[in-house]
């Protein structure tokens, strides 16, 4: 592939790292702390997320714990993880906050399998957008006379293969998220 589309795979790339962070945020039966990495709490005015205020660590398979470095911020923690999306309670101890993971009922796993779909229609629907924002340079190019027809047509098909292989990737790791979610 020519450095003229390197721009446009960079982008596609990145809407695929997009995805995978997104997947990770994810609850599973596993407990993992990517499932905190949206929720911010506000800590003497700014709104900071919860990795940088406390210590997350797992102690057994179905729990994490939360052991704030700061005492006086307990309280926010609680609130904001009650106020997101993550669908547990925490049960706060006085010192740390205990997020205990119950296995996932066959409702939840269709409802989260929803969700992996979702975002990787997202996910596809932006990696389109990348190639009809290039399609668009390409076709500005032409009128310009910087680039002849048959470059047009060879640029079109290149950044239609790149377009089907990111896709191809995305579906996989959709795949991939689907069969973690039913394997629980």
């Amino acid at each position: 592939m020519s450095s003229q589309y390197a721009v446009y795979e960079e982008k596609m790339r990145k809407t695929l790292e997009v995805l995978k962070h997104e997947f990770t945020t994810i609850r599973t039966g596993r407990p993992s702390a990517a499932v905190l990495d949206k929720v911010t709490v506000d800590y003497y005015g700014a709104m900071t997320p919860i990795q940088q205020l406390a210590n997350i660590s797992s102690p057994d398979a179905h729990s994490l714990l939360i052991t704030p470095y700061d005492n006086s911020v307990l309280k926010g923690v609680e609130k904001a993880i009650l106020a997101s999306d993550v669908g547990i309670t925490p049960q706060n101890d006085g010192k740390a906050i205990r997020l205990t993971f119950p296995p996932l009922t066959e409702e939840r796993r269709k409802e989260l399998t929803k969700q992996v779909a979702k975002y990787a229609e997202e996910a596809k629907v932006a990696i389109r957008n990348v190639r009809r924002d290039a399609m668009d340079d390409f076709k500005a190019q032409k009128k310009k006379s910087e680039m002849t027809e048959d470059d047009y047509k060879v640029a079109e098909k290149d950044i239609q293969n790149l377009t089907d292989k990111i896709v191809k990737e995305v579906e996989a790791e959709c795949e991939k998220k689907e069969k973690e979610l039913l394997e629980i």
